[in-house]
């Protein structure tokens, strides 16, 4: 059955590539919410099967579709857009980065730079995939209940995981294609890599995705499509079945994860839904909840679980310290080299050689590697859109206010996340969090200048 897998990522990207051949480039979000979150294990499964020479082939993939729908739209469609502010920022920014490509800084050649660079700076030209877009042709809703329909049977094979005790990912390859394309060896008590387990000794598993933390970061996503969907114009709620399903499956997903950073941001998505719509009945709950859980902490739970949760909190547990190692180590080299230290010096590039430094923090692995200028640059770009998406969200109807309110409770729940991992490595949130940005851009820009309103009917 694992065989699928790889079968099913190709299948989407043929089917994205098609779709546009026949003029509906909308297809390429298909792509990105089907293929992405199962890209990690295909890879490794077609290294498994002995398709070597495939892998960097299905690699590129999702790069080759991006760039083909761009130049598609830009220039056979001849899609026109009036520079915005955000559109400025992800020039400069891709600009800028490019310009250590040619500079003499770091320990890499020309070809690794251009890698270290595509894992950087590649999420510009998603966005602008989206910024060019034709929104009307986009069906978010259903986008939305795909998204659901993942998370559904992500949740499906995570319980196979916990019942048999298993990571997935000792059937996959995954340990083996780390070490061939990436130089990882195994490591840690399960022969995969540390992030499957807890400093304690528990096991984390990743279900289909490419390691707990991604599993835990999509279901963020997830909880925020299923919000989008079932919140009408005046904030009620519209509840259906396969959300309902959704909301448990996810819920029960960031548990067995064991990601504290996606756990608390998962929560925190919840509460300020509440505030955001006004629901004050949940916000007592929360508070309540809240109070419960901190007395139930303190007095009832013991073991390991209690251990996890008190390490966490005063940063004694072994990743804890990691991540403010790393952190330290990172802001040290951005203060003694403002300007970067040159591409490739900090993420999955210098990780290769093991040389990576302050990789536990996506604003530093920017600042690291590129200087106090393009860190500075994505972290305006990151407080724009969360402040673009509430004014959006405030005056929008229809699909434009659900697309915005997605964007901003995905972007909330990212926060954490970003400050202590590689987040853009994420492929699967990662593209379809930059594509639709763009589009809401664009949505907001025709219904200003056109005045024309995108209804639910439309989405």
């Amino acid at each position: 059955m694992l065989f699928l897998l790889p079968c099913i990522y190709l299948f989407s990207f043929l089917q994205a590539l098609y779709r546009l051949l026949k003029k509906q480039p909308q297809y390429i979000l298909v792509f990105f919410v089907i293929g992405l979150p199962i890209y990690f294990t295909s890879l490794s499964l077609t290294y498994q099967y002995g398709f070597e020479r495939l892998v960097p082939v299905f690699q590129s993939f999702k790069e080759l579709i991006v760039l083909i729908t761009l130049c598609w739209l830009v220039f056979v469609k001849k899609r026109v857009i009036v520079l915005r502010l955000p559109d400025k920022l992800m020039i400069a920014y891709l600009l800028y980065t490019f310009l250590y490509v040619l500079f003499p800084l770091g320990n890499f050649g020309f070809v690794d730079k251009l890698l270290a660079l595509k894992g950087l700076s590649f999420f510009p030209l998603i966005y602008f995939t989206g910024r060019y877009m034709i929104p009307e042709m986009v069906p978010m809703k259903h986008i939305f209940h795909y998204i659901c329909l993942v998370a559904i049977l992500a949740t499906i094979v995570l319980g196979w995981e916990v019942w048999q005790y298993q990571h997935l990912q000792t059937l996959t390859g995954y340990a083996e294609y780390n070490e061939r394309f990436f130089g990882a060896e195994p490591s840690g008590n399960f022969g995969l890599s540390w992030t499957f387990e807890t400093s304690n000794g528990l096991k984390r598993f990743a279900s289909f995705y490419g390691g707990p933390l991604e599993l835990g970061a999509n279901m963020i996503l997830t909880l925020a499509a299923c919000l989008a969907v079932v919140t009408t114009d005046d904030h009620r709620i519209k509840m259906n079945r396969i959300i309902f399903i959704t909301l448990i499956t996810s819920t029960l997903a960031i548990f067995f994860a064991i990601s504290r950073a996606s756990l608390v941001s998962y929560f925190a998505i919840l509460y300020l839904y509440a505030i955001i719509t006004g629901k004050r009945q949940w916000l007592r709950i929360f508070h309540y909840a809240l109070l419960a859980a901190i007395i139930f902490i303190a007095f009832y739970i013991k073991g390991d679980i209690y251990e996890l949760v008190i390490t966490t909190i005063n940063f004694t547990d072994n990743s804890s310290a990691f991540h403010v190692l790393q952190w330290l180590e990172g802001l040290n080299a951005i203060s003694t080299n403002p300007l970067g230290l040159g591409l490739g010096m900090s993420g999955r590039v210098a990780a290769t050689t093991g040389d990576n430094i302050g990789g536990e923090n996506q604003l530093i692995i920017i600042g690291v590697q590129t200087g106090i200028i393009a860190m500075l640059i994505y972290l305006a770009l990151y407080i724009w859109i969360i402040q673009y998406s509430i004014r959006v969200f405030k005056r929008s109807t229809g699909k434009i206010k659900r697309l915005a309110l997605c964007i901003l409770l995905t972007k909330i729940g990212l926060i954490i996340p970003t400050l202590t991992a590689n987040v853009e490595a994420y492929v699967y949130i990662s593209y379809f969090t930059w594509f639709c940005t763009g589009l809401l851009v664009t949505m907001e820009d025709i219904t200003k200048t056109k005045n024309i309103v995108f209804s639910d009917a439309a989405a």
